[in-house]
């Protein structure tokens, strides 16, 4: 083979080559350069019964003990019974599983919203936006919209949360990503709050454009510690376990016995 055709073979090899890593590039810096979804803001609504315009129904006494009620959104502890000026408690951010489609998944503590119309409240989210893991923290004053905090939160993180009335009307409202490091806490005012409750809670959120509660993402287990309220762990006041379940009686989200201030909550259908 002579010169000038080895040259002209070893060019075209060139050129081919070339042209595959121009095909073959653009896709893999695309993909390392894709954007983490944006959080999805969403109300954190009050709880609301399993039964349209009825009482708290307790589930069957062969599913949970007597002290335990159904919410359609909720699923948790909460006291009641006095008037409460502070709530706290610690968990892990969890990690959601998803497929396709967009869920949520929120965990807070708060005061009000169990027996009264308002919520003042501050957690994180482990949603999926259209397939996508979304990991976010957040407080709101309900029923004023939702605000998300500015540091990124990450399935694994040590989340430590309290809500404290400095007087009938104000809330210190603080949250503290201990993996992190980084704390915040937003003062804030609410004229209508009623004080009435406390609460630790794993929540399906609402409100898509024609109401109701939006589904519940795959979080797997939230293990909830150190839930207090008026600086006493939560049992020691008048409390009620709350189970997630549709009003078609699908059970969403079951919570587990309160032990020295600790319960998980397991999900079960979005």
């Amino acid at each position: 083979m002579s010169l000038l055709r080895r040259c002209r073979l070893v060019a075209h090899a060139l050129v081919a080559l070339f042209g595959m890593a121009l095909v073959l590039v653009p896709p893999a810096i695309a993909a390392a350069s894709t954007p983490r979804p944006a959080a999805q803001t969403h109300a954190h609504a009050p709880m609301q019964p399993t039964t349209p315009g009825g009482d708290l129904v307790p589930t069957p006494a062969d599913t949970a003990p007597a002290d335990t009620t159904t919410a359609a959104n909720w699923a948790g502890y909460a006291a009641t019974g006095t008037t409460f000026s502070s709530v706290s408690a610690s968990w892990v951010v969890p990690t959601v599983t998803c497929s396709t489609g967009t869920q949520y998944s929120s965990s807070w503590v708060g005061l009000d919203g169990y027996n009264s119309p308002t919520v003042e409240q501050t957690g994180t989210d482990s949603d999926c936006v259209a397939g996508v893991p979304t990991y976010f923290a957040w407080y709101e004053l309900y029923p004023a919209g939702s605000v998300v905090i500015a540091p990124l939160v990450t399935p694994g993180d040590q989340m430590n949360a309290s809500v404290t009335a400095t007087t009938a009307t104000a809330f210190a409202l603080t949250i503290t990503d201990a993996t992190s490091g980084w704390t915040r806490t937003f003062d804030k005012t609410l004229a209508s709050a009623q004080l009435s409750s406390a609460e630790v809670i794993e929540e399906a959120p609402c409100c898509t454009a024609k109401g109701g509660i939006l589904p519940l993402a795959d979080f797997g287990l939230i293990n909830f510690t150190n839930a207090q309220a008026n600086g006493q762990r939560i049992g020691a006041f008048t409390h009620q376990r709350i189970n997630m379940v549709s009003a078609l009686g699908v059970k969403k989200a079951t919570t587990s016995a309160l032990a020295l201030g600790a319960f998980s909550v397991t999900w079960n259908h979005r």
